[in-house]
């Protein structure tokens, strides 16, 4: 059953929520960074490390089994 939809018409599959994942993790960066959590230079070094990782995520996004001959309106998802 990988691919099909779930309730409220969402797909199970992890990398459909990495955009927001990432934004997150961008997000706590700087406010880790803000709050002294981290150093400067960690939030210097890790921003472009996240932004760069997801848009490696962002050209992978096509290569997984469920979205494979994904169809409007199929029921299943993407």
């Amino acid at each position: 059953m990988e691919g099909e939809i779930v309730q409220g018409g969402r797909c199970k599959c992890v990398h459909h929520n990495m955009k927001a994942i990432w934004m997150i993790l961008f997000g706590m960066l700087f406010l880790l960074g803000a709050l002294g959590v981290v150093s400067s230079e960690m939030v210097k070094i890790g921003w472009p490390i996240i932004v760069i990782l997801a848009g490696v995520t962002k050209m992978t996004k096509g290569m997984c089994k469920c979205c494979d001959g994904c169809q409007p309106n199929s029921g299943k998802c993407c």
